[in-house]
Order: C-alpha cells, then structure tokens, then sequence
C-alpha cells in the first residue's frame, strides 16, 4: 500500500503548496505519487491527508485523482448502476440529470459540493419552475420534484464514497413535500367518466378500477397469454411488476365480462388477419381514409382530462383508480394482506398511503355513532332512554 511520504516539505510534512492549491506526496507500490488537491486551504489539505494516512494504515487501495471525480463522472457511473440493475426509473434519470442537475453541477468536482451549493440549487430551481418547450415558465415546481432530484445528487455521493473516491458526504436537507393527493373515483363518477370515453379507452379505465394495477406498466402491457379463463385469472409476469413479484387477479363478474367482450374483439381482427398480443387496443386508420388497423395504446391522458370535464370531474387522474381500487378492498372486508396482494404493494406504508379515508366514510361513522347512541340520547320532546336522569340534569 505504502507509507505518506515522510520528507520535509515547505510548509508541513506530506503537502505541499503548488500556486493556489495543495498537493499530497505520499509513497504507494514503492514509488512516490504526487496528487492535487485543488484545496486553497492548509486545513482542508491537511484533511485529506490524514484521510489518506487513514486508508493506508486500514489496507484500502488508493487510486490517484480520486480527487478530480466530477460530478459529470459521478452521474454516470449512476446511470450504469440504474442500467446494470434494470431500474424502470432510467428514462425519468437521465431526463432529470441532463435537464436539471448537469446544467447547475457539471462544472463541479464532485468534492467541491457542499450544503451552500445544494441550497442555492434549490433556489434556482425554484426560480425557474416548470417550463414548456418554448421556455416560457408555466407553473412552479413541487418540493416532491425537487427532492427526487436530490436524491439523484445524494445516490452521486454514495457511490463515490463507497468506490473509496471521495471521504465525506455533505448534508443534503430535503425539502417537506406535501400530503400524498387524496383524489379517488367512486362508482357513479367512474360511470360518468366512462360515458365520455372511447369504448377502448373506457376498458382500460374499469379494468384499473377493478383490479388497481399500474396502468401505464401493467394494464397496457398486459397480454392474452397472460389471461387464462379456465381458471379464472390474470396473472402478471416478475419482469412485469414495480417489485420483480409476480402477481395474480382472480376474475370477478365484472371482470369476466369485460375481458370477454375484449376478447370478441380481438378474434374479429384476427380472422381478419391483423395479430395484436396486447388485450388493450384501439383502432386507428391507416392514412387518410385508409383502412383501420388496431394499434396498441400508449396513453390517453387528453382523452382522459376531456372526458372528466365532460363528466363533471375535473381535476381526476389516472391514478385515482388505483387509490380507488385499494380503497373497495379494504371496505370490502379483504384483509390488509391480500389487499396489498392484489394491488401489488410491497410495504405497509405505501399502502396506508392509498387507504385514504374520505368525507363519505366519516359521515358513515357518524351514523353509525348516531345509531349505537340513539336510544340514550334526550329527543326534542324530552324523552329519554336508559340514562333518561342524568341527560334530563344536563339539560335543565
């Protein structure tokens, strides 16, 4: 490993001062290396040098220019662990480095970041919000959007710490995001929506209401192979799910009927020679005037906003249904495991997040106290129940 290089320097043993900055001098495999710091400070080089005295005395390697780790490095070998480890998020990762944090960090070493250059990242970001193509600002950014950003910056920390690039993390605050959205669709507004949606749209709508699976992972990509009617399930595969598990729905009636209807479809475009795997589809012309076709469904969130202002429901989205699924199965009487099973939640609190109770269940509970109480309580015309004598006092 090597010994710090025990010679005198100007200045103090193991550093020296080179124009602006410091440089270490320590001796590895033998032979003596010299490694910038690009610390103006005595201090801050005096730091990494008993970091440095530290590593070499435990066995760890040293790597020269462990120092000069960028950030622009740093968010790459985060990409490749997102890559290596097939993480559905990747797209939404390199989206937010490239556009957010590699404009304000690319210039940094990864070393010279500290708390004061994240706290005015957050306050560019503020000032800049949410900005359309043209770079017209739109609205204001959330604090849910920026920490998830920070937690990009922070993963840069981690893995350079555990690499042995740099010594030290510096403190990343988050900022208090606000409640998880209570929004959720009961019976009569799904209903309404529907009427004002495409008959194909419509069924990837009720089917998320029944089942609460991800739409955009999970009912759009689901496929006729996965759909067994014998048994009366539908089944998703482990490279499927957000958690790799795979999963099971058992077929309601409504569900039954539904899947049938869709599958009527689909053999009337097969016997007429078109092939489509997924059991979600809409039909689309093949130019103009052309002969339709179907094509898979991608996403319908215009459709979707239209159809709940026609219906009354503005402001609803996609989402909602899964909230609202989670929500029937636990009003249903299933049991918080299975619901959590059907659903696909992999921890209770996430799933405590989507049993949102709502102004329909409080006003139930209070019938339900109105109910149990209502014998005891002293009518308008001054009846009582069993505990007629002490309520009579109380109203004197």
């Amino acid at each position: 490993m090597g010994q710090v290089f025990q010679r005198k320097f100007r200045g103090t043993d193991g550093i020296v001062k080179r124009c602006q900055t410091w440089t270490l001098r320590y001796f590895r495999d033998g032979r003596p290396i010299q490694e910038s710091t690009r610390c103006e400070t005595k201090s801050d080089a005096l730091r990494l040098l008993k970091q440095r005295e530290g590593r070499i005395a435990e066995g760890v390697p040293i790597r020269s220019g462990q120092f000069r780790l960028t950030f622009a490095q740093a968010a790459r070998d985060v990409i490749t662990d997102f890559e290596n480890n097939d993480r559905r998020s990747l797209v939404v990762l390199k989206r937010r480095i490239h556009k957010h944090l590699m404009p304000f960090f690319g210039g940094f070493r990864l070393a010279d970041i500290g708390a004061p250059d994240v706290r005015r990242y957050i306050a560019q970001r503020r000032s800049d919000g949410i900005r359309n193509r043209h770079g017209v600002r739109i609205k204001d950014v959330s604090n849910a959007e920026i920490n998830r950003e920070l937690q990009i910056l922070k993963r840069c920390f981690s893995l350079a710490l555990q690499d042995g690039r740099i010594f030290s993390l510096p403190r990343i605050e988050f900022l208090t995001e606000s409640d998880p959205r209570e929004g959720f669709v009961d019976r009569d507004a799904l209903d309404a929506i529907c009427r004002h949606l495409p008959d194909e749209i419509a069924a990837v709508v009720r089917f998320a209401f029944i089942t609460g699976w991800r739409i955009a992972s999970e009912v759009l990509t689901l496929e006729w192979r996965q759909v067994d009617f014998a048994a009366g399930i539908v089944r998703l595969e482990p490279g499927m799910t957000k958690n790799r598990k795979a999963r099971e729905f058992k077929m309601t009636q409504e569900l039954r009927a539904l899947l049938e209807i869709r599958l009527a479809e689909h053999q009337q475009w097969t016997a007429a020679g078109h092939i489509i795997p997924q059991v979600f589809f809409r039909t689309v012309a093949t130019g103009r005037g052309g002969p339709k076709s179907p094509r898979q469904i991608i996403a319908f969130g215009k459709t979707w906003r239209r159809a709940c202002v026609s219906a009354g429901q503005p402001g609803r989205i996609p989402h909602d249904l899964r909230r609202s699924a989670v929500r029937r199965f636990v009003r249903a009487g299933i049991t918080e495991s299975v619901a959590m099973a059907l659903a696909g939640h992999k921890t209770r609190s996430v799933f405590a997040r989507y049993n949102i109770t709502s102004e329909a269940d409080l006003r139930d509970a209070a019938e339900k106290l109105d109910a149990i109480d209502r014998d005891s309580i002293v009518t308008v015309t001054g009846t009582a129940g069993p505990r007629r004598g002490a309520v009579a006092r109380f109203t004197q």
